[in-house]
């Protein structure tokens, strides 16, 4: 077993620490599809989510780990259930919409290359790779349509139950937007899978008639009668492959 086999299998036998404890319904194809390639694993993933959370009054920055979740959501949400999440509010709730996120780690660079150019293609167009000093090549998939809106502070709400159902309506947009670059993505990565194939098929099939012109020639040399013998079909192809 290689370094990339034993990465791969040390990372797929680690406990999901995410607060799911699970791989995101909308993506699970997407994950169990890269994992089955020997080229790739992932490390971490989220589909996209619509979140409520409740930070410390007077931070400037909102750290999730150190809030209140007051609401959670991989689907479209309801305004009904921003407003019951923010009556439990006493700091600072802030509405926000994360795009999907996919972190893989690749075999080699061009793997890492062909994960970043599906994911381009898709709208994903935050999307990076990186080589770690040991030699660890992980390409991210991300996006920039995101969203992030203060409701109300040191409890008190902010806004009006109209805003909520106008701000409700902007996150679910973006998230049917998300879900559609998803399966933009899977649909282009089927599709550069195809034209890998086919050109793999092309190069065999190439090696295969220059393998027996060579076999042709060979025996021609050794066991010829001095005529000379007109190419075959394959091989007057083959000047053109």
């Amino acid at each position: 077993m290689d370094a990339d086999q034993q990465w791969k299998k040390q990372c797929l036998n680690k406990l999901d620490h995410s607060k799911k404890s699970s791989v995101d319904e909308d993506i699970e194809h997407v994950v169990i599809l890269l994992n089955s390639c020997e080229e790739y694993f992932t490390t971490s993933s989220c589909s996209g989510r619509i979140i409520l959370i409740d930070g410390v009054s007077g931070s400037s920055d909102v750290h999730k780990q150190n809030c209140v979740w007051l609401f959670v959501s991989h689907q479209k949400c309801k305004s009904e259930d921003l407003i019951s999440g923010l009556a439990r509010s006493s700091a600072d709730a802030v509405l926000k919409f994360e795009p999907f996120v996919l972190h893989v780690q690749c075999r080699q660079l061009e793997d890492a290359q062909l994960v970043h150019s599906v994911a381009i293609n898709s709208g994903f167009r935050n999307s990076g790779l990186t080589v770690s000093k040991t030699g660890k090549i992980l390409t991210a998939v991300r996006s920039t349509h995101g969203l992030e809106v203060p409701l109300s502070s040191k409890g008190k709400l902010l806004v009006d139950h109209d805003y909520i159902h106008f701000i409700t309506n902007i996150a679910n947009k973006k998230m049917e937007e998300n879900l559609r670059r998803i399966q933009r993505s899977v649909l282009e990565a089927e599709e550069e899978g195809g034209e890998k194939q086919k050109e793999e098929k092309n190069k065999t099939t190439v090696y295969k008639r220059r393998r027996k012109r060579e076999q042709h020639c060979q025996t021609d040399c050794c066991h010829g009668d001095g005529s000379s013998s007109a190419p075959d079909l394959e091989d007057c192809l083959d000047l053109f492959t």
